[in-house]
C-alpha cells in the first residue's frame, strides 16, 4: 500500500527546529546560520514524498536522481517508487554516473575538499572538519557513494540546514533533501544500494503520475 506523504505540519515544526537560513548562491555556507536564526519555510505540496507508480521497469532497492526535475527516486519493487524533491550540483559541478551507497551516517561531520576551498576560501575556516549537528550543512543524515573500485567519492546524498535550496541546481555536486525527508529516506536504503545520477537531460521517464 503506497504510505502517507510527510504532512506540512510536521514538516514546518522541524524546519523551525532545525532549518537555518542561507546563501542559495553558495552550496555550503562559509559562515553557517545558526538555528535560533531560522525562519519557517512553506514547503510546497508537491515537494513532499509520496509513492507512485513507475512508466520503467527498474529493479527494486535503488535510487535514481533525475537533476532536471529535481526529483529522485526509492524503487518499491511491483513497478512502484517513492519520490523525493533534491537540490543539485550547480552548473559544472554535477557528476553523473552509477555508484553504491557504503556508509551511512547520522548528525554527519563535513570537512570541505580542496577543491571546495579553492572555489571558496571562507570554507578554510572548516578545513579540520565541522562537528554533526543543526548548523552543520550536511543536516541530519547522509548517504556516501563509492565508485567501481571502493573509493570515496566524496559525493553525498544529504540533508540541509537551507530548506529553501531544494529544487535548486545549488550545490558543489551533492544531492540535498530536508532533514526530515532525509530521515525517512537513510531509514530505508540498505548499505550496499545502487545509485544512479542520470545526466542532465537525458534520464529516463521514472514515473507516470497518471497511475499514481
Amino acid at each position: 500500500m503506497p504510505e502517507s506523504p510527510v504532512s506540512r505540519r510536521h514538516f514546518l515544526a522541524t524546519s523551525f527546529a532545525a532549518g537555518a537560513a542561507a546563501s542559495a548562491a553558495s552550496a555550503i555556507p562559509a559562515a553557517p546560520a545558526l538555528a535560533h536564526e531560522a525562519a519557517t519555510f512553506a514547503l510546497p505540496e508537491d515537494f513532499l514524498p509520496v509513492d507512485l507508480a513507475m512508466k520503467t521497469e527498474l529493479p527494486p532497492g535503488e535510487i535514481h536522481v533525475d537533476p532536471a526535475s529535481f526529483r529522485l527516486y526509492w524503487t518499491l519493487g511491483e513497478g512502484r517508487a517513492r519520490r523525493y524533491t533534491v537540490g543539485v550540483g550547480r552548473a559544472g559541478l554535477y557528476h553523473p554516473g552509477t555508484f553504491t551507497m557504503q556508509a551511512k551516517r547520522e548528525w554527519p561531520s563535513w570537512t570541505p575538499t580542496a577543491e571546495m576551498i579553492a572555489r571558496n576560501p571562507a570554507y578554510a575556516r572548516w578545513k579540520d572538519g565541522m562537528p554533526g549537528g543543526i548548523n552543520n550543512p550536511l543536516g541530519a543524515r547522509a548517504l556516501y557513494l563509492f565508485d567501481d573500485n571502493g573509493r570515496d567519492t566524496y559525493l553525498r546524498i544529504h540533508g540541509t540546514n537551507a530548506p529553501q535550496t531544494i529544487a535548486t541546481a545549488v550545490s558543489n555536486g551533492c544531492a540535498r533533501l530536508i532533514n526530515e525527508h532525509i530521515i525517512d529516506l537513510y531509514d530505508r536504503v540498505p548499505l550496499g544500494t545502487r545509485v544512479v545520477l542520470h545526466p542532465k537531460g537525458n534520464a529516463p521517464v521514472l514515473i507516470d503520475e497518471t497511475m499514481a
